[in-house]
């Protein structure tokens, strides 16, 4: 894997004290086999 310098992004806080994996990416999308994609998934219960 090649290292990067810059990510060019949106930042937004979090207004938790704890955010538990299952609350990044839910257990029910980690069936996948590929490595990417994921970014649909993320915080999925929260929207």
């Amino acid at each position: 894997m090649e290292s990067f310098k810059k990510v060019t992004s949106i930042v937004t806080p979090l207004d938790k004290v704890n955010v538990d994996t299952d609350q990044i990416v839910p257990k029910q999308f980690l069936k996948l086999v590929q490595k990417s994609g994921f970014g649909k998934f993320l915080f999925f219960n929260w929207r």
